[in-house]
């Protein structure tokens, strides 16, 4: 696979409660900083090449329950590591610092 700069994950989730693929879905557009991309079509879902490149958002798809676990989930994550990982991460904690604790 071909890539610059960038993260990909496949997580797995355990929840203490059940958590529906969609209830997931609707908890991550609510979060900032993150696009949900999980269309069950071809490409429905996000690369770190596609999307993920040079941009700030992390990108998440492929929101699945999963089979296995009557709690979880699997999702697949990706992200610019060098923006999100290094630079933006970097200036949204100075945010947090000065918000909360200056």
């Amino acid at each position: 696979i071909p890539v610059f700069y960038g993260h990909s994950e496949a997580v797995h989730i355990e929840t203490e409660r059940k958590l529906t693929a969609t209830e997931a879905r609707e908890l991550l557009r609510a979060a900032p900083g993150v696009v949900v991309m999980d269309e069950r079509t071809g490409g429905g879902y996000p690369t770190a090449v596609t999307e993920a490149s040079g941009k700030d958002p992390v990108f998440v798809g492929r929101i699945r329950e999963d089979i296995s676990h009557p709690s979880g989930l699997n999702l697949w994550i990706v992200s610019d590591n060098v923006r999100k990982g290094a630079a933006l991460n970097s200036v949204q904690i100075a945010e947090v610092l000065i918000r909360d604790y200056l």
